[in-house]
């Protein structure tokens, strides 16, 4: 029986054609409907793999790449960066109606709430927390030349191209008019002006807790990687906290659901640090990071929640997911405000 997305008949004639080694699948099942990409599970006969392609429905323009993510994590597999084996990949949309890969699966939770996070102890939970800043420093840390990733994008301009980039996005699915969205843009754009030149590392673009796979205390994999580019790995830190919420924040939104908050996690200003020890990364304009990790957050909230009103998504979780919208935005004056008095 087929799931939305996957057409089982003309996915297995592609993989007879172009993975001989590798049975068609007896069984696909959704593993999240995901609120990007859609991720299905293949049980075959010798093995199980997880096959990755687009939503449903209208794709912003450079959003949701199947052969960017194809390529990172064929670049990466094997180094100090954990992910996935890479499979096949298919870039012929008459088999599934959009681009795909295959790779391979791996055992492991994602955790998104409670409930995954089970028996973690507080001490089991701050090991894996440490863990999870530690990886991202490894990310940043990667040679991206040597791995064949040097003209994955452009580090020069990354933040003024990320802001253009965002605000395009903006545009193209808003469902109402936010005065606020419009002055948080104006004010990152004027502080980008007087802020120093930033780094230049390979960046995941959606760096959290619940876009890796855990086992025990470990990352085993780092997974979501469709907006990876080259760019100020500052970014990837202020998006990350961006998620994370404190046990003292009340605050919190439909995408980020809160798990950081239990007993053991890291605190964002712990966080930070295990980063820096890691990174050796200079983390003065960290304010402005993390109000643009808000900033982008919010866009990419507003392009689901525009899928959802059109019935465009797959899978539960969507209909809050506007509301989160104007509290980012907030959250991201509030951040900009507490670091400059107002400006």
């Amino acid at each position: 029986m087929d799931v939305p997305g996957v057409d089982q008949r003309r996915l297995s004639a592609w993989m007879s054609a172009n993975t001989p080694d590798l049975e068609a699948p007896e069984r696909v099942s959704l593993i999240s409907g995901g609120k990007s990409n859609l991720t299905y599970r293949l049980d075959t006969p010798g093995r199980a793999l997880v096959l990755r392609r687009p939503p449903l429905g209208h794709v912003l323009p450079t959003a949701h790449d199947m052969r960017r993510e194809w390529r990172v994590i064929s670049a990466l597999h094997g180094t100090a960066v954990p992910v996935p084996e890479p499979v096949a990949f298919c870039g012929d949309e008459d088999v599934l109606g959009a681009p795909f890969y295959l790779m391979a699966y791996v055992e492991g939770t994602a955790i998104v709430d409670e409930k995954d996070a089970g028996d973690l102890s507080p001490e089991r939970t701050r090991e894996l927390s440490t863990h999870l800043a530690e990886v991202l420093a490894a990310i940043h840390a990667v040679d991206y030349e040597a791995a064949g990733l040097g003209d994955l994008g452009r580090p020069e301009g990354y933040l003024a191209r990320q802001l253009r980039r965002w605000g395009r996005q903006w545009e193209r699915s808003k469902t109402a008019d936010l005065p606020e969205y419009d002055r948080l843009a104006r004010r990152l754009a004027d502080r980008l002006e007087s802020l120093p030149p930033g780094g230049a590392a390979l960046v995941h673009g959606d760096y959290r807790l619940d876009n890796a796979l855990v086992r025990g205390t470990r990352i085993a994999v780092v997974v979501d990687w469709e907006m990876s580019t080259l760019g100020d790995p500052l970014a990837d830190l202020g998006l990350t906290v961006t998620y994370w919420q404190d046990p003292d924040d009340p605050g919190g939104v439909a995408l980020a659901r809160g798990i950081t908050a239990r007993p053991g996690f890291l605190t964002v200003p712990e966080f930070v640090a295990a980063y820096a020890r890691a990174s050796g990364q200079d983390l003065r304009d960290l304010d402005f990071y993390i109000a643009f990790g808000n900033f982008k957050l919010a866009v990419i909230a507003e392009g689901i929640h525009a899928r959802h009103l059109g019935g465009k998504t797959v899978g539960e979780g969507f209909d809050r997911v506007g509301e989160a919208v104007p509290v980012l935005i907030a959250r991201a004056h509030r951040v900009l405000d507490a670091a400059s008095g107002g400006r």
